[in-house]
């Protein structure tokens, strides 16, 4: 399988500037509303969001994920495949 940043995604999710639990809980409503095969592109600047409780959950819903860290723009741009 392509890196999943490669490919377009078909929904963004923007919860940049929000706190936890918002960014796991629009997430999660987005990814429960799409169809399956969705890539999802999260844009995220909660540390604990971006590097715990969204991982946590794909890995949980067995969802193929990607994060990367922008460290020059601040925000993580996490890559979520609903299977």
């Amino acid at each position: 399988m392509a890196e999943l940043k490669s490919q377009t995604p078909s929904q963004v999710v923007d919860v940049l500037g929000r706190v936890c639990p918002y960014p796991l809980v629009l997430t999660k409503k987005t990814l429960e509303k799409a169809p399956a095969g969705t890539l999802v592109k999260v844009l995220c600047d909660a540390p604990a969001s971006a590097e715990d409780t969204i991982p946590k959950y794909c890995e949980k819903q067995g969802f193929a994920y990607e994060s990367i860290k922008l460290e020059d723009k601040g925000y993580w741009e996490i890559y979520i495949q609903k299977p």
